[in-house]
Order: C-alpha cells, then structure tokens, then sequence
C-alpha cells in the first residue's frame, strides 16, 4: 500500500512538472497569409502583432518602404515607432517590469530594441528630414541617434558613430555654423577604429548621398540556458562602394560597421538579472535531482518512517525541478533583421538638371560585384521661389532590397 501511494504521489508530480514546464514558450510571428509583397505583408504584421512587438514590425517595414521608394509611408512608421521607443526609453513599465521576474521572458516587455537599432531609426528619418529641406530637424536626430550611443557601460566605444557626428557638424556647417568639433570628433572615431576618415566639410555641396551594404548583426542567445545576448556578423557581399556621376568617379567606404556597434557597448542591465535568473535555475535544478534521490533511496528502505520521507523528498524534489523549469532567463533576440551592416556617406556639388549614374558595390578585394550595380538619375532642381534657400537633393540608395 505505502509503494503504491508513493508511486501515485511521484506520478502526480510529474504530470505537473511536464504540464507547467510546457507553460513558457519562445515569442512567435503573428500568422498572416503570405502575399509574397514584403510592403503588404509587412503592414500585415503590425496589424497582426501584439502591442509589445509593433515597434519591431514598424522598423522593419520602415527600411523596407524606404528602400522602394515610399518616404511617406517610410515617415509615419519611424514617426509612430520613435515616438513609443522614447516613451519607453529608460522607463520601467509595468511590461518591461514583468520581464524582469523569475518566471517571465525578456522577450514580454516592449520592443524597443538594442541602441544600434534606435540609432538607425533616428539616422533613417534624419535623412528624410534632410530630403525635406529640414536639415535642422535632421541634425537633432543625428545628435540623438549619438547620444543613444552613449549610454554604454565600455565607456571606450561610447558615443563612437562616425557618420552621426559628421553629419551633425555638416548641417551646422550648412546653416552657417562651426561645424569642426563635430567634424573633430569624427575623424578620432574613425582613426580608434581604423575606418576611413571623412573629408573635409563643402557647405556648397548640394547633392548628398547616403548608401549603405551588408546585412545586419544578428542576435543569437548563449549560454547554458540561452540567458547571455550575442551577437554574430551578418553575411557580407559589398565592403564598400563606387558612384560614377557627371564625369567624376567616387568612393564611399565603410565609414561606421553596425557590427562594431553591437558587440562594443558591454553588457545590459538586463544581462545581470538573466544571469541571476540562471543560477537560481541552476540551483533549483540541482537541489530537485538531490531531493528525488534521496527520495528514491527512501522509498527503498525499510524504516518504520521512510514512507513518509521519501513523499517529503519527493515533493521537495519536483517542486524544485518546477520551479527550475518555470524560470526563464533566456535573453530577448527579437531583431531588426533587415539592417545593413556598413554606412557611408559622400557630397557634391551639381548644378541643375538631370545626371545617369552608376552605383557599383565592392567586395572585399576592391572587385566589382556585378550582379548588385545599380543605375539610376539623380535630378537637381532649379530653386524657383523668390528669396527661398535652395533644397540638398537627397539620394539614399541601399544595396538590400528589403
């Protein structure tokens, strides 16, 4: 009688350990019907992702407008989804504190997403703010996107965009303005990472090109329990590119490496509470196989009370072991996922009227990757209004499609 109770006792355990154990799940794209359209499907996704993941969505179908041409739509994404990121911003919600408990996911609170990623929302809206004839608007984005940048606990690579502070001193040079500290603290942070330098400001330059390749970081969990965020190099075909325009012959380098960016900044205020989230597994982990063997040893013994310690033990034990399965302390990798990885960035000055150019993407050996080459015409308007400062044509050009 006392085998069979403690067998139906270590039964009903088990059921619930297998039961609760299956209650945490990783987080799933909301399903849609595919239409094959990346614009269609995208808006899809918003509509179809929960609150805590729009933002996510937002950016992704933002790249991928402005890569086909829709600033418009491109505009009230970034405008939509920077407006939630700020809000959330250091500021704990009540979601965000929920992803912080032992038996909560990281991935439950918003997204917002890492700081290279709210500095490409803030550089990508810079730019059409830019095309807008708003370049002052531009520059406080580009200001922003560096001071998301800062806050990092290595200190070393803080703030360390090159392009962010380049343009920032460029639109003050634009306006009329002392642009060369700016201009200072670009040059240093392309010589630490032994990126090209920028050139010298042309506040004449009215044509400006914005042209990124590459694809993205990618973030992927480590760890015994997937409890430490990492970041791998996303594949690379262009390290650099070549524009032929009006006769002239240019180089956009690689100027600032979203990969560098990631992998720089040192840990998150959220890895310390995932890495103690794994050690209480761990622990509970532990002290769950102990209680079950000393439950089993107890069961086969032959005291007069080894009936009522192995039930003891064996209640110690599967509490422990779910309440070990129940922690999760794996690391949020929900990702921006159609990032570039290189930025580049060059000006002229044209005259107005109508010019074909060829835009060719490099490998790493300075070969032309033929299959990638893009052409195009890049229109420079005549001012027409009386007394009203003439507009930068604005080009931005992506070797992603998507």
């Amino acid at each position: 009688m006392k085998t069979r109770a403690t067998a139906s006792t270590f039964a009903a355990f088990a059921i619930a350990l297998l039961f609760l154990a299956g209650c945490a799940s990783a987080p799933t794209m909301p399903r849609i019907t595919p239409t094959g359209d990346p614009i269609v499907d995208g808006r899809a996704y918003i509509d179809a992702a929960p609150k805590k993941d729009k933002v996510l969505y937002q950016y992704r179908l933002a790249a991928t407008t402005l890569r086909r041409g829709e600033p418009g739509e491109t505009k009230s994404l970034l405008d939509d989804a920077l407006m939630t990121a700020a809000a959330n911003y250091g500021n704990i919600s009540a979601d965000a504190a929920k992803s912080r408990r032992m038996f909560r996911n990281e991935s439950d609170k918003p997204f917002i997403g890492e700081p290279y990623e709210r500095v490409m929302a803030n550089y990508y809206r810079a730019i059409l703010y830019w095309r807008d004839g708003e370049p002052d608007n531009a520059r406080a984005l580009f200001r922003t996107a560096e001071l998301l940048d800062s806050d990092a606990e290595e200190k070393t690579y803080a703030g360390d965009y090159v392009l962010c502070d380049y343009l920032d001193g460029y639109v003050t040079a634009k306006l009329g303005g002392n642009g060369s500290d700016a201009l200072a603290r670009a040059v240093a942070s392309a010589r630490a990472q032994s990126r090209p330098e920028p050139l010298p400001y042309d506040p004449s330059a009215n044509v400006l090109f914005f042209v990124e390749f590459g694809r993205g970081p990618r973030k992927v969990a480590a760890g015994q329990y997937g409890e430490m965020l990492r970041f791998q190099a996303g594949p690379v075909t262009a390290s650099a590119a070549r524009l032929e325009i009006a006769g002239r012959t240019v180089m956009l380098p690689a100027y600032d490496d979203l990969f560098f960016q990631a992998i720089t900044r040192g840990g998150r205020v959220m890895d310390h509470i995932l890495g103690n989230k794994a050690v209480f597994k761990t622990g509970a982990n532990t002290v769950g196989d102990v209680a079950l063997m000393g439950a089993v040893i107890a069961a086969n013994s032959r005291g007069e009370d080894s009936g009522t310690a192995a039930l003891a033990l064996a209640a110690v034990g599967l509490i422990s072991k779910l309440t070990s399965a129940a922690t999760t302390p794996d690391a949020d990798t929900r990702q921006w996922d159609n990032l570039p990885r290189y930025l580049s960035f060059h000006a002229l000055k044209l005259a107005p009227g109508d010019y074909p150019a060829t835009l060719t993407f490099l490998d790493a050996s300075g070969r032309a990757i033929d299959s990638l080459t893009q052409q195009f015409t890049v229109t420079v308007a005549a001012t027409t209004t009386l007394g009203e400062a003439p507009r930068d044509t604005v080009v931005y050009r992506s070797e992603l499609t998507k």
